[in-house]
């Protein structure tokens, strides 16, 4: 099942979207504001993004850009009434990869949407998030609240190894053994508590890499 976020004020319409593409194996969220999308996206990358243009709490041109600052490759669609050629340029220039004018054939919606996929691939195996903390895998990049984030190679593998297990405490002896001891580096505990100290420092103590004493590790969202 793919998954893809909905920006949406308009219930009726949202509604309708969801039901359909639910149908067709797509899990919908449904985001009232950009605040909730906001929100959202610092927990969870979805595959592709529906974006309205006229949101009650601001532009949808606004939010694109704001979702390019963080996720360069994420698929983007405004769909919106906006239908004159100066807000679809504007639409593209803000980041988008497609544009679609209400009224709209779900059936047309489906198709394009699939047709960017393809193209593009699925942004929720590219992206990892926690709490506005990002790692791009495609580019081994990883940045918190929008800026990008400079980390030694076993800082960054502790950290992709404690996303992908996302919710989940890892024990230490486990994270020595996929992070060091898997490439033939033996080290003991003091190296890891250095590591985590030092990853902490960087990411600006965030309150989502929890020490799970006399175990190990945790991430989780707590926003």
């Amino acid at each position: 099942m793919t998954d893809l976020y909905y920006i949406e004020d308009d219930p009726d319409i949202a509604r309708t979207v969801k039901e359909y593409l639910e149908q067709k194996n797509f899990k919908v969220t449904l985001c009232a504001t950009l605040a909730q999308a906001r929100q959202a996206l610092k927990m969870h990358v979805p595959a592709l993004v529906l974006l309205d243009w006229n949101m009650p709490d601001g532009r949808g041109d606004s939010m694109c850009r704001w979702l390019r600052g963080s996720w360069k490759d994420l698929p983007v669609i405004f769909l919106t009434v906006r239908g004159d050629s100066r807000d679809i340029v504007s639409g593209f220039q803000s980041g988008a990869d497609d544009y679609v004018v209400k009224p709209f054939e779900l059936e047309v919606l489906h198709s394009r949407i699939l047709a960017l996929l393809r193209r593009t691939g699925n942004g929720a195996e590219q992206y990892l998030s926690c709490d506005g903390i990002i790692i791009d895998q495609n580019r081994r990049t990883v940045s918190s609240n929008s800026e990008e984030i400079s980390l030694s190679g076993a800082e960054y593998q502790l950290l992709l190894y404690l996303m992908k297990n996302k919710g989940r405490t890892i024990t230490r002896e486990k994270i020595l053994e996929q992070i060091w001891d898997v490439n033939g580096n033996y080290v003991n505990n003091n190296t890891l508590t250095v590591t985590v100290k030092r990853l902490r420092d960087k990411l600006g103590q965030p309150a989502c890499l929890k020490t799970v004493r006399s175990v190990g590790y945790r991430m989780e969202d707590t926003i």
